[in-house]
């Protein structure tokens, strides 16, 4: 019973600390990236332009930006 409640404990605590994370501020530039790059492979090109689109308007002076510029051109063309 002891082992139960423990266990039940602790996934209540990652429960939260993974919402927590989740919830907290806008996602990376980096991450935003790389799903937009997950999106491409996986032939969702509109989901990848809006991710692209996103790092540019929200992380301007990020290294990100520039590199997802460069995505976008290839996209469109």
């Amino acid at each position: 019973m002891k082992k139960f409640n423990k266990m039940r404990i602790l996934m209540v605590i990652v429960g939260l600390l993974f919402s927590l994370m989740i919830g907290c501020g806008g996602e990376s530039p980096e991450s935003l990236y790389d799903t937009a790059q997950f999106e491409e492979k996986q032939m969702n090109k509109p989901h990848a332009t809006e991710l692209y689109e996103r790092i540019i308007r929200d992380h301007p002076d990020s290294e990100w930006a520039g590199k997802a510029k460069k995505r976008l051109e290839k996209l469109r063309q």
